[in-house]
């Protein structure tokens, strides 16, 4: 079913992000995590997919399983950095063979290990180009990813607005933020997306913590702030990982409410394939 559509019937609801598993062998347990978390009734699940389809393969290969041991509403994640139009042609047709008709048009990261890639000198550019690409089957449903903070790369929030504006009226039917963790960037953005004239729904990523070093690495690397109360508080815990999973959650939990105060009624769980954190979560901010 076509997210778009969902959104539109439901109202309200939450969503949960996977990435595909190394191997065949990890099919058991990845099954194991989405019946854990298919309790709540998300409205749908996403499959991440490395810069320049590095994850095409397994990332197909675990959208294949979801249809056909779940009856779960799927979408991919879809780079297009460095790919060629023929190969994403390929891959879209292959998706709507197994009827995966949901996509997250994404650039993508320029691929490691290579310092003189020059993402300009591909057929797809920037993430705009993925969307009029897709746009052309009239089969999927897209979304788009946003960012509270701005891009990383780009020179302004201003600028970044433009950018999204542009890559949504190509054809997005709803996009999804990075993760925060102050709410007020999330806030602020959405002023910006009103002023802009955007009215898509944009849903909220959520990352509960579990892990303060390996969050605060990836964090500096896409320009997300963490507060440093957020920092003190879970800090001393470092080698305690179950008194941090429990203030990670209870962050997640205060954030979740806040945000559904002030009329948030979609949440997207970055759920690092673990049901533990995002369950406990969501048993008490609610559905």
């Amino acid at each position: 079913m076509l997210i778009r559509d969902i959104l539109k019937e439901k109202g309200r609801g939450i969503s949960f992000e996977f990435f595909p598993p190394k191997s065949e062998e990890g099919k058991d347990s990845f099954l194991a995590v989405i019946r854990d978390l298919s309790a709540f009734n998300p409205l749908y699940v996403s499959v991440t997919y490395g810069a320049g389809g590095t994850t095409q393969d397994r990332t197909y290969r675990t959208l294949k399983w979801l249809r056909e041991e779940t009856d779960l509403t799927v979408m991919s994640h879809l780079t297009c950095i460095g790919a060629t139009q023929k190969a994403i042609d390929e891959l879209l047709r292959s998706y709507m063979s197994i009827g995966v008709d949901n996509i997250l048009a994404l650039r993508g990261d320029p691929p490691r290990g290579v310092p003189d890639f020059d993402p300009l000198k591909g057929e797809f550019k920037y993430a705009i180009d993925l969307i009029r690409f897709i746009k052309r089957y009239n089969f999927f449903s897209i979304a788009v990813a946003v960012y509270p903070e701005g891009h990383q790369e780009s020179p302004s929030l201003e600028k970044d607005m433009e950018y999204t504006k542009k890559k949504i009226d190509e054809g997005a039917d709803f996009a999804i933020t990075q993760m925060f963790f102050d709410n007020k960037y999330f806030y602020q953005f959405m002023e910006r997306a009103e002023r802009a004239g955007i009215n898509i729904p944009i849903i909220p990523g959520i990352m509960p913590i579990g892990d303060i070093k390996k969050i605060i690495e990836f964090a500096s690397f896409c320009k997300a702030t963490i507060p440093d109360s957020i920092i003190k508080k879970m800090e001393p815990y470092q080698d305690n990982p179950e008194e941090m999973k429990k203030i990670g959650i209870e962050i997640a939990i205060k954030q979740c409410t806040d945000l559904r105060n002030n009329g948030v009624r979609f949440f997207h769980f970055y759920t690092l394939n673990k049901s533990d954190m995002v369950s406990s979560i969501v048993k008490v901010i609610g559905t």
